[in-house]
């Protein structure tokens, strides 16, 4: 009898265990899978033109969504508010050494280089059209006492001094900055450093009443790229991040096939490269 009794006992356990079995692989059916926290993107105010067109290849690949959070002169704010898991900036953005020196961010990668330029009448009376020599387009400028106005942004100005070799260059102007600068130059058919970028985002804004009289003539020399870096933010500093997904963006955006796309970005009215890929400056590749 107590055999018997015994026999029905295992066989009722056994039953539960399996109904207990069964509702368990019922609701990890009905239950829908945890989607990954989307990455999110904070970032200069130049990049998001070669970086928005990779998001779509980025969910492709990796089954993940990365959204461009912020755009702007800085993205650090977001970051240390715990609003952006990735930025992207300028390597020698004011912003960059406090946030990695405080520990708010990892180790910087160069992702890619965006592009300055000289830009100049379509008449070009310097002739420098097409120089790949920044110093050599300036001493054309010079020699034919060409009009120059002199963007005093920080960038352009040290670029300025570098191609000038320790010569002072006669400008029109020294104080306006960046737009102001340009539809100066525009205005007086003189020459102008500036970035491609806003130059190609200003130039789509231009009315009738005030056209943008200027053409990007020197393109080619390696001195007017500016490397930018890509930084996941630190998730034993800042609260909420999502430093996996950070680091996998940061990881796609290095890898070959990405940085061929990078160097194949054209602007629709601007058929040059303007973004140059930079990942090989993380390794001692030769």
């Amino acid at each position: 009898m107590s055999s018997r009794l015994h026999s029905n006992r295992m066989k009722l356990v056994n039953i539960i265990g399996m109904t207990l079995a069964l509702g368990v692989a019922a609701g990890s059916h009905s239950l829908p899978a945890q989607r990954p926290a989307i990455v999110r993107l904070s970032l200069v105010n130049v990049p998001d033109d070669v970086v928005r067109p990779l998001l779509p290849l980025f969910r492709q690949e990796h089954g993940s969504e990365a959204s461009i959070v912020y755009t702007g002169n800085d993205p650090f704010s977001e970051a240390r508010g715990g609003r952006a898991d990735l930025v992207i900036a300028h390597y020698g953005h004011p912003g960059v050494e406090p946030f990695v020196t405080e520990r708010l961010g990892l180790w910087p990668k160069a992702v890619f280089a965006n592009q300055m330029a000289l830009f100049g009448p379509p008449t070009d009376p310097a002739g420098v059209r097409g120089v790949t020599d920044l110093a050599e387009a300036f001493r054309r400028i010079e020699s034919t006492k060409s009009r120059y106005v002199a963007n005093a942004s920080d960038g352009a100005t040290y670029l300025t001094g570098i191609a000038q070799g320790g010569r002072r260059l006669e400008s029109i102007e020294s104080t306006l900055q960046n737009a102001a600068a340009v539809r100066t130059a525009s205005d007086r058919g003189a020459y102008v450093l500036w970035g491609m970028p806003p130059f190609v985002r200003l130039k789509r804004q231009q009315s009738a009443e005030q056209p943008l009289r200027l053409e990007p003539l020197v393109v080619g020399d390696p001195l007017l790229q500016r490397i930018m870096v890509a930084i996941v933010v630190n998730p034993d500093a800042v609260k909420g991040v999502n430093a996996t997904g950070a680091k996998t963006f940061q990881t796609f955006l290095l890898t070959p096939a990405v940085q061929a796309r990078i160097a194949a970005f054209r602007y629709p009215d601007f058929d040059q490269q303007v973004w140059w890929p930079a990942g090989r400056h993380n390794s001692a590749r030769d």
